[in-house]
């Protein structure tokens, strides 16, 4: 008997004793065996997100940066509810280029490209600081080196108004000179690359027509 014929012998064997063992088991058993679901200590009826934890687990999208139970996590799920197209992964790749964009338009003192991405007050928080280094001749010279991290730290939403909140943390790489009238360097290094910390929180009407988040509070 050749090798080939002995395993597939051995193979069919194995599958036989399965199917036996497979039907033990199923015969102790009376009809179909339930999962077993812990009692919620409130006996509350089944809500949407137990369905969703039932139907797939909790949602990854917001998984992935808070713990989905905390009062961040669901004010993000509030947001997908009122935008479902809502994506916290795609607004953090957002929030990473408007980090520099904004950044360094206001380094460089060309806020009107970074208006319409700005509140009022934040506006006239960075146009105040823009108009002071103009009276003093100050020039400021910055180059953007790259982030080193981002992180949601925080997610509101208000649904009496749909407006949603979420604050970013990020620590930018960047070079950054001072020169005065003469052009003399009086602040930083041109070839020293220096750490940028900075919380951001940015607001948007949920559902609204304009894609557009505004950063709305600064702080380090």
């Amino acid at each position: 008997m050749s090798n080939g014929i002995i395993q597939l012998l051995v193979l069919a064997g194995i599958a036989l004793f399965l199917i036996l063992r497979l039907r033990d088991v199923l015969g102790t058993r009376e009809g179909y065996e339930k999962p077993q679901v812990t009692r919620q200590p409130d006996d509350r009826r089944m809500t949407r997100d137990d369905l969703q934890v039932i139907d797939g687990g909790p949602d990854a999208d917001i998984a992935d940066h808070v713990d989905p139970e905390s009062e961040s996590g669901r004010a993000l799920a509030q947001m997908k509810q009122a935008e479902p197209s809502f994506s916290v992964g795609e607004f953090l790749g957002g929030a990473r280029g408007a980090y520099e964009m904004i950044l360094m338009g206001f380094e460089n003192g060309d806020l009107a490209q970074i208006k319409p991405f700005l509140s009022d007050e934040v506006y006239e928080s960075f146009a105040a600081v823009v108009e002071d280094r103009n009276a003093r001749g100050l020039n400021i010279e910055a180059n953007f080196v790259g982030l080193r991290e981002l992180k949601l730290v925080d997610a509101e939403f208000d649904a009496s108004t749909s407006e949603g909140e979420v604050t970013v943390r990020f620590v930018g790489e960047q070079t950054l000179v001072v020169r005065d009238k003469a052009g003399e360097i009086i602040e930083g290094n041109p070839n020293e690359v220096k750490r940028q910390k900075d919380v951001w929180t940015f607001a948007r009407t949920m559902g609204s027509d304009n894609p557009n988040w505004q950063l709305v509070a600064t702080g380090g």
